[in-house]
């Protein structure tokens, strides 16, 4: 990569300011080993390299988030480590290290592939089919940072199964259940557009009809976030040995 490139590719990524999220990170389950979290839509999951996105759920566990009229302050746990991370706009459950040993046995457990993950997506348009499986290998896109591309030459294996939960009208839209084999960067997010559903909300992969639906109401709704949640988490506790369910309730 010439010099001029990697200025290019440094401005692009340094002027990237995220918004200011006013919902707090909500904490579900604690004990001495690990946390179960609520990530809102909005919140980094790691501070950025820019210095106006100190603001993240790793900031503000490691820190504490302080008292509101309406909630309780929340302890600092200087030791959090995440073993994950959530994109921007996703909102749900997230599972945090609070020591070294047990962060070292829940990174061991995401790199072996053995903690199941499941997400709710609203999807654009009635999908077809009740149930099944997309596969199709995810690459970086270059030229359109920070999308990703589906490139059969120099992706690598990405592997998403849906269930749909519900079909929806005015517009027609779907409620799916995904069930992620993998966990390439905006894999659920880019193989809905593949397969013709991009996600309602999407500011990266979607088609302008994806960003509005009707309420029960009948009152348009313009998206104002990414309707993505990770709603439930299965793994081994790092210390008891025991499996582990998390489930988060989604927003939309």
């Amino acid at each position: 990569m010439s010099t001029s490139d990697t200025s290019t590719t440094s401005e692009i990524i340094d002027h990237f300011v995220a918004p200011t999220c006013q919902d707090r990170v909500e904490i579900l389950y604690q004990d001495d080993d690990i946390l179960l979290i609520n990530k809102p839509s909005g919140l980094l999951s790691l501070s950025g390299k820019n210095p106006l996105n100190w603001d993240s759920v790793h900031y503000r566990l490691v820190n504490g988030q302080s008292a509101t009229p309406t909630e309780e302050a929340t302890p600092a746990f200087t030791e959090a480590k995440l073993p994950h991370r959530l994109d921007l706009g996703t909102s749900g459950m997230m599972v945090v290290g609070l020591n070294p040993v047990a962060s070292k046995s829940l990174n061991q457990q995401f790199q072996a592939r053995t903690v199941k993950k499941r997400y709710l997506a609203m999807l654009a348009g009635w999908v077809d089919t009740d149930c099944g499986q997309i596969s199709a290998p995810i690459a970086k896109d270059a030229a359109l940072f920070p999308r990703v591309k589906i490139c059969h030459e120099t992706g690598k294996s990405a592997i998403s199964e849906y269930q749909v939960i519900e079909r929806l009208d005015n517009p027609p839209r779907t409620l799916v259940q995904y069930s992620p084999v993998t966990g390439r960067t905006h894999q659920l997010r880019i193989h809905s557009l593949e397969f013709g559903h991009p996600i309602l909300g999407c500011d990266l992969y979607n088609t302008p009809e994806s960003r509005t639906y009707m309420d029960a109401d009948n009152t348009l709704i313009h998206t104002t976030r990414l309707m993505l949640h990770a709603s439930e988490i299965d793994f081994i506790h790092p210390a008891t040995g025991e499996p582990i369910h998390g489930h988060c309730p989604s927003p939309f």
